[in-house]
């Protein structure tokens, strides 16, 4: 049986920072939220960041959006969460799992939710990652933990039992939710969905694609793909000699 986007319970996020897009995405009712990173603002030509954050907030005030901290220093990182957090209702502090010299910003975290402050902890790629990163949000503001399925499937590791792992444990913390990450391809969401992700943040092209879901079978995809090679070979002008070859053969 196929899947229909009005069968998906899994909330739909944008990744991205291009303004533009963000605004025309927010128009589409089934994009509940929106996840930025400073590699997407970085291809986004972003320079002024609390202008461009507090910009976009005005232009999508109803809807989720993550800004993430950019400090490697643990006092500044506190810092900017807190300048961040004052951004809008909406907005979540995306916070890594530790910095670049591997120390561990879960004490951090714990501080942050239990003043208040709405947390995604990002960059999760692991079983020890999500069970440490749980208990860190747990009992705190409502907060998010963002698992990059797509970066370890990209290297053919297995990232199910990190995800799985995740909403097990958001069962039993109820201000905690799960982000599917990294999504590469349509049928990611489908698998968020069915197992139980409270979230799956995507590109817009991956997004763009849902409203199709179920529209054909897979008959009609076949016939599709087999007209459009003879529609590419005519126009490509394709010819083969065939001439004397049947009697050789």
């Amino acid at each position: 049986m196929s899947v229909k986007l009005s069968d998906l319970k899994v909330k739909l996020f944008t990744d991205g920072a291009d303004k533009a897009q963000i605004v025309e995405m927010a128009k589409q009712p089934h994009i509940a939220g929106f996840t930025t990173n400073p590699s997407l603002l970085r291809k986004a030509g972003v320079t002024d960041y609390e202008s461009y954050a507090k910009d976009l907030v005005a232009a999508v005030p109803d809807r989720h959006i993550s800004f993430e901290v950019f400090s490697d220093d643990i006092p500044e990182i506190r810092a900017q969460a807190r300048v961040i957090a004052t951004w809008g209702e909406h907005v979540h502090v995306k916070l890594p799992v530790s910095t670049t010299r591997g120390e561990p910003l879960y004490d951090l975290v714990r501080d942050l939710v239990q003043d208040g402050v709405k947390v995604n902890l990002t960059a999760i790629f692991d079983v020890p990652q999500v069970d440490e990163g749980v208990k860190a949000l747990a009992g705190g503001a409502p907060s998010i933990i963002s698992v990059f399925a797509g970066r370890l499937a990209d290297l053919g590791i297995d990232y199910k039992p990190a995800i799985s792992r995740a909403v097990e444990l958001s069962r039993a913390t109820p201000n905690v939710e799960v982000i599917w990450a990294s999504t590469r391809e349509v049928w990611n969401v489908i698998e968020a969905d069915g197992m139980g992700c409270h979230i799956i943040t995507a590109p817009a092209d991956v997004l763009k694609k849902l409203p199709a879901l179920g529209s054909r079978t897979a008959a009609e995809l076949s016939l599709d793909a087999v007209k459009a090679f003879r529609t590419d070979a005519l126009a490509a002008g394709l010819t083969l000699d065939l001439k004397g070859r049947a009697a050789a053969e």
